[in-house]
């Protein structure tokens, strides 16, 4: 879950907080996308008013135009793993933050899902994840989903993992993670099997609360 957080958790902490309600709004009409109102996201999200100002600000910096293309996404997430190749892991989770697949991500994608991801129930923010592992969005993860997240993972982390990871480590870790989750032995993970063999794990489930206060 960390993964998911690094880019924009950080970017919302360099943003100035000292402009009124005002200059949102000229900002807001000022771009090719213009998101919803505040007053609705506040209510479709879990942040209030100014914590959405705020995040509003930060991605508005990385996306004058108002919306992210993959290509962007990318550049802006492989900033924060300079040693590995972020590329990859960063195609799976652009797609995760484009619910609409429309190939770009408007604030209000962005918004919804880091409200999920930092204030959301723990249901939500495994469900949320589970998306992120079904590729193909057919509604289960099976052994080659799993492994292609877990290798863009390694991919992204690079030399700079400890101790150092042998080739078939990724391999490894999914076997024992599927062997695990897929509980009636089907091939494939559901989302309600995915969910209980989290929440038998307290790794997975410390992992989920670290960013409850990021913002």
């Amino acid at each position: 879950m960390g993964l998911v957080m690094g880019t924009f958790s950080m970017q919302s902490k360099q943003v100035n907080y000292h402009k009124d309600k005002a200059d949102d709004d000229l900002e807001m009409t000022m771009v090719c996308h213009r998101p919803e109102g505040l007053d609705q996201l506040e209510a479709l999200t879990n942040f209030n008013k100014r914590e959405l100002q705020v995040l509003y600000r930060g991605f508005k910096n990385e996306c004058p135009s108002g919306v992210v293309n993959e290509e962007t996404f990318k550049q802006i997430y492989s900033q924060f793993f300079p040693h590995g190749d972020a590329s990859t892991y960063a195609h799976y989770l652009f797609n995760a933050f484009d619910t609409a697949q429309s190939g770009s991500i408007k604030f209000e994608d962005f918004v919804t899902a880091l409200s999920t991801l930092l204030r959301g129930s723990i249901t939500e923010k495994l469900q949320w994840t589970f998306n992120l592992y079904d590729i193909n969005r057919d509604g289960y993860i099976n052994k080659e989903e799993m492994t292609d997240i877990v290798r863009a993972i390694y991919d992204m982390m690079g030399k700079y993992t400890y101790p150092v990871l042998k080739n078939d480590a990724p391999k490894q870790h999914v076997d024992a993670f599927f062997q695990k989750m897929d509980k009636n032995r089907d091939g494939v993970v559901t989302l309600d099997e995915f969910i209980l063999s989290c929440q038998e794990d307290e790794n997975i489930m410390r992992s989920l609360q670290l960013f409850e206060n990021v913002i």
